[in-house]
């Protein structure tokens, strides 16, 4: 049985604990479910299912049957569990579930989130509130979140052109019509300080009020030189939370100030094994005094929603967003001389051993601004075809990115004349990171984008008999974007002249897009289900604002493609633990390869890889102490085809045919538990597996290199003294493991980031 309980208008969330949004204790949790044992929901209701289970209003309506009955893995996060392991940023979430790592932490559209989930990249499957923000940046802080939801699969249908692993959504908080005040004081070891307040009024009987705010800083477990500091402020106001319409209008707004994490030289090949050796994983390789990202996000979201009766509602939401990010990086990158007296990377015997003469594009900047409008509007309706009921969603979404970018060098002499200022070596085993050389901001490109997006959609949920569904969806949209670089020659004329700039010719890339998801449902019983479910996605070659595509090679290039196949089973325990278990098959069958014939300099949709796997969860409570989150998956990865097929009739060896799929484990797993102690005390206990992975071979003769495996843990206990206040203490990374992640790996240069050493952080929590 799905347990879940309705509201008019605004979420209702039942709290035990005086920590907003604490983890449900067990006995707490028993009680909600037991609250909440009435009626199955329909789409377009506000839905709470306990504990991992569905809070519906993120991905929204165009998810049209509960939790239990929809065909697909679906873990929740709920704010419970970020607070009590005490996660602090949307990398910190992720890194709990299974099946993910990070990338390097860059890329074309700039420093920031990078994400490959089962085998693919999802850095442009991250939405919140189930419009897509496709900015490339640092999502920071969960102080307005409400839960992640990580969505398994292909799922161009619900959140447009996207990739087949997954995809990433964040639901904000909102109004739930209870009031309360919760002040949150956190202190602990590397300057670790925090401020978080939600407060939540009602205005007379005409509105709710909710803000939450929020001030941080720390400095990184282990590491000498990085440090975040960043506040916000999220205001919130709900009408008409008893009547047919409701409005919701929230406002968020965010700086960050930080010095970018690129961690330590990492070579991994024949002759060295991971870090370099004599390198400190506390050492920092770039220049802390003018390193920095600065980062700031506002958005204003509206959303209406009208109850016509009859089983008839509608939705809309309209959303504008803009991040500004200025990041000044200096990479681990140059030429390196190990103590051995060879460059680690080459193999090549070095004069100078244990120095590091910096080099590479160091001093780079990249300035950008992503704006957003998205309109979106659906609509919802129940109804019977004979005996068949149908829960029926269509709607359409309609939304305008730009984005623009000034990039260049900040270590430069004034009017960017070249040669750049020479830079001083650096002992491997105690860099000088501060730079004292000149700073002058030289732009040499200059980017624009922007795309279209017109989108329509339908979805239903065919109930055939009392036990067997079909829950199906379409979607098809207009993807209209361009793309142009501008160069800026240097260095620059003497004022008052202007720099000279070529303007390169616009790149255009259209595409007309359909996607699906169909499944199949069958309930055994009130409390369990059994699915098969199929979908796919299509990847235009401009798939984010921030990209592009190139005129000659790819932007008349038809969109890949790629399909999900899932069979799974979903199982709750006395309405309080529910189990999942899937086996799932993800295929890139399109994916674009340079071409290989001279006549045609099209890239060509002969790429082919996939994924298999199955993927095991488990949330909820078990007897009256304990409460788990658990989950795990295991991906076997292959590379089928890498190159076009011309190549291959010509008999050309596909050298990386067999290879497993880059920064894809085999093996990931996460545990989390608490247990009960007393009416007050709480324990709660965990570990997260990172399992080995590969990166793409260089050469036909190159073999396959692997990162180590790694366990962390974590430990918490919670003390409520009374209503009003109580006292939570973390401690991260327990046995102070030695790991790496966000590892970059080529054969010239790489790094990677360790993870953060072990740490104590000590929370105080007022209820006003």
């Amino acid at each position: 049985m799905t347990f879940h309980r309705k509201t008019t208008g605004v979420r209702s969330v039942a709290r035990g604990a005086v920590k907003a949004g604490t983890f449900f204790s067990a006995a707490t949790l028993a009680a909600s479910i037991a609250q909440a044992q009435q009626g199955v929901g329909n789409a377009g209701e506000d839905v709470i299912e306990v504990f991992g289970e569905r809070l519906e209003e993120g991905l929204g309506t165009r998810y049209t049957a509960p939790l239990l009955q929809t065909p697909q893995t679906i873990t929740l996060v709920p704010r419970e569990i970020i607070d009590q392991q005490n996660l602090l940023t949307m990398r910190d979430i992720l890194s709990t579930l299974p099946g993910i790592t990070f990338t390097a932490g860059e890329g074309g559209g700039g420093y920031g989130d990078g994400v490959n989930l089962r085998g693919y990249s999802a850095t442009n499957d991250i939405s919140t509130d189930g419009i897509r923000d496709s900015a490339q940046y640092t999502r920071s802080d969960p102080f307005n979140l409400e839960q992640l939801e990580l969505v398994s699969g292909a799922n161009s249908v619900y959140t447009g052109a996207g990739s087949v692993g997954g995809s990433i959504n964040l639901v904000t908080k909102a109004p739930t019509g209870e009031a309360h005040t919760i002040v949150d004081v956190a202190g602990g070891g590397d300057s670790y300080a925090r401020l978080t307040l939600d407060s939540e009024t009602s205005i007379g009987d005409v509105a709710d009020f909710r803000i939450n705010l929020m001030t941080h800083q720390n400095d990184v477990p282990g590491r000498d030189v990085e440090s975040f500091e960043r506040w916000g402020i999220a205001p919130s106001v709900a009408f008409g939370s008893d009547s047919a319409t409701g409005v919701t209008l929230g406002y968020f707004h965010q700086e960050d100030e930080n010095i970018p994490q690129y961690g330590v030289p990492y070579a991994l090949g024949p002759f060295n094994n991971g870090p370099l050796p004599g390198a400190p994983t506390s050492a920092y390789y770039g220049y802390s005094n003018i390193d920095v990202q600065e980062i700031e996000v506002d958005a204003l979201t509206a959303t209406i929603a009208h109850d016509f009766g009859g089983g008839f509602s509608v939705r809309n939401l309209t959303r504008f967003q803009t991040v500004d990010q200025y990041a000044l990086v200096d990479p681990p990158q140059g030429t390196w001389c190990i103590d051995s007296g060879i460059n680690p990377w080459t193999g090549a015997a070095c004069s100078t051993p244990g120095i590091y003469q910096p080099g590479g594009p160091r001093g780079t900047v990249r300035d950008t601004t992503n704006d957003m409008l998205v309109n979106q509007t659906d609509f919802t309706v129940d109804f019977a075809t004979g005996k068949v009921a149908h829960t029926l969603v269509t709607g359409f979404s309609l939304s305008n990115e730009t984005y623009h970018r000034d990039n260049g060098n900040a270590e430069r002499n004034p009017l960017g004349a070249l040669p750049n200022p020479t830079l001083p070596t650096m002992s491997i085993a105690n860099p000088d990171h501060i730079y004292t050389g000149p700073v002058n901001f030289i732009v040499t490109q200059k980017a624009d984008g922007e795309v279209d997006n017109m989108a329509v959609y339908v979805f239903d949920r065919v109930q055939l008999t009392e036990r067997f569904e079909i829950n199906g969806g379409l979607r098809f949209e207009n993807n209209d974007a361009m793309s142009t670089l501008a160069n800026v020659a240097t260095p620059y004329p003497v004022p008052p002249a202007q720099p000279v700039v070529t303007q390169n010719p616009i790149a255009h890339n259209e595409d007309d897009l359909s996607s699906y998801r169909l499944g199949f449902v069958f309930t055994p019983s009130r409390n369990s289900s059994i699915y098969l479910a199929q979908g796919d996605s299509e990847t235009p070659s401009q798939s984010s604002v921030n990209g592009t595509c190139d005129i000659v090679t790819n932007c008349s290039v038809s969109p890949e493609e790629a399909e999900s196949l899932e069979i799974g089973g979903k199982w709750e325990l006395n309405g309080a633990l529910t189990l999942t278990a899937a086996v799932f098959r993800n295929e890139r069958n399109k994916f674009r390869v340079p071409s290989t014939d001279p006549t045609i300099p099209e890239q060509q949709l002969d790429g082919k890889s996939n994924v298999e796997g199955f993927a095991l969860g488990a949330a909820g409570v078990i007897g009256n102490r304990w409460s788990v989150f658990t989950n795990y998956t295991y991906l076997d990865s292959r590379l089928v085809q890498n190159i076009d097929d011309a190549a291959v009739a010509g008999g050309t060896i596909d050298f990386r045919a067999g290879d497993p799929l880059p920064n894809t484990p085999e093996h990931s797993a996460s545990f989390w538990a608490t247990y009960q102690m007393s009416q007050d005390l709480v324990f709660g206990f965990g570990t997260t597996y990172q399992g080995e992975y590969t990166f793409n071979r260089a050469t036909a003769t190159s073999p396959l290199y692997y990162t180590p495996d790694y366990w962390t843990g974590r430990i918490m206990a919670s003390y409520e003294f009374n209503d009003q206040l109580a006292m939570q203490i973390n401690v991260d990374n327990v046995t102070d493991e030695v790991y790496f992640e966000r590892v970059r790996n080529n054969p010239t240069n790489g790094w990677a980031t360790p993870g953060a050493g072990r740490t104590a952080v000590l929370s105080l929590t007022w209820r006003l």
